[in-house]
């Protein structure tokens, strides 16, 4: 009886345990992430939607702006997951690659930029503590850390890019790459 009575107890302690992570995420993340679409949606707003599907069209032009500069600027301005919005100015056909480049982005920067994801702060705090024992430098890593990732992010994204284009083909379906169609449809 005392094993059906422990089994009775672990298996509700689970359940418990995972209603205490969904309460902290009901006052914690999910409220921070709410107002950070507010914060977003009245930006774009003062600037106006037409400058950024402006800036979008121009960098769905070119590939070092849409997987470089774009991520950059959305991930250091809104973090994690909130750079993700602005991939919804590019066409249809882009947005594969800027996800893929933006969540890379969101790990790459972290050492030197914490504030774009803090969640995940307690890897590079592992990595640098070892680095800080064996009597290196942290900032030099960080800065390393972002500068191949600036590069290895431009290269997930536009291998996503020729990912997509085969799977497009391969299904027979056709994505716009036209900032103007998305703004029309």
């Amino acid at each position: 009886m005392d094993y059906i009575t422990k089994f009775a107890d672990a298996f509700m302690g689970l359940f418990k345990q995972g209603a205490e992570t969904f309460t902290s995420w009901v006052t914690g993340i999910v409220p921070a992430v709410l107002m950070l679409l507010v914060a977003m949606n009245a930006l774009i707003a003062l600037i106006g939607e037409e400058r950024i599907e402006g800036l979008a069209k121009k960098a769905a032009k070119n590939p070092l702006a849409r997987y470089m500069i774009l991520p950059f600027i959305s991930t250091f301005m809104l973090g994690n997951p909130m750079s993700m919005v602005m991939g919804r100015f590019l066409p249809e056909y882009y947005k594969p690659g800027f996800c893929a480049a933006i969540m890379q982005y969101c790990h790459t920067s972290n050492g030197i930029f914490p504030h774009i994801n803090p969640g995940e702060l307690f890897v590079w705090l592992g990595i640098a503590q070892g680095i800080q024992k064996l009597g290196l430098n942290q900032t030099d890593l960080a800065i390393r850390y972002l500068l191949v990732g600036l590069v290895m992010n431009f290269i997930g994204g536009w291998v996503t890019d020729l990912t997509t284009a085969y799977v497009a083909k391969q299904q027979g379906v056709t994505l716009s790459k036209d900032v103007q169609e998305l703004i029309e449809s």
